[in-house]
């Protein structure tokens, strides 16, 4: 199975009253995170069978805004797995509904989604040293009991990626006769 992990978009500031954290929406970067981390994820050419949230609302927003850019058409579905707090044995039991899937994509928050990464991809099942910045992907390629990072992609990186083709296309063509 192919997982790819996503890190919710640009929230803004943490709400101290947890209910009120919950509903934060995106902010305006963050909204626009989502198109570029979509777009860039379309140019690879990824497809998933199912994306899979955290209830809250700026999880559940990236979900949507990423989707909607992969031309996803199935139904977002909303996992406890994926909420602040969360245990890897939660993760694991998510997973294991979604095993007969191809490709799948989890929508979620650090400290855990990092932590969730890290594991599935540390031989021992301890956590490898992973951090996923807002609006990252990671694509990790798993097995039986344990995966392979294929890439991690920051927000940050696919703008400079984007701002550089933008560049590249704006120059003008020299021809050679």
């Amino acid at each position: 199975m192919i997982i790819y992990f996503l890190r919710h978009a640009s929230a803004g500031q943490r709400v101290a009253n947890p209910q009120k954290d919950e509903k934060r929406a995106l902010d305006k970067d963050g909204i626009e995170q989502c198109g570029m981390v979509g777009r860039a994820l379309a140019a690879l050419d990824v497809q998933v069978e199912c994306i899979v949230s955290s209830p809250l609302k700026r999880a559940a927003q990236t979900a949507s805004l990423v989707g909607n850019e992969l031309s996803y058409e199935g139904k977002i579905q909303f996992d406890e797995a994926l909420r602040p707090g969360a245990t890897f044995a939660d993760f694991r039991r998510m997973l294991e509904k979604y095993a007969r899937q191809e490709a799948i994509m989890v929508v979620g928050h650090n400290p855990n989604l990092s932590e969730f990464l890290g594991r599935i991809i540390s031989e021992a099942g301890c956590e490898a040293g992973t951090e996923l910045k807002k609006g990252a992907v990671a694509k990790v390629e798993t097995s039986r009991n344990s995966g392979i990072l294929q890439w991690d992609l920051t927000p940050k990186v696919i703008r400079t990626l984007y701002e550089a083709a933008a560049a590249e296309s704006s120059r003008p063509k020299i021809s050679r006769k």
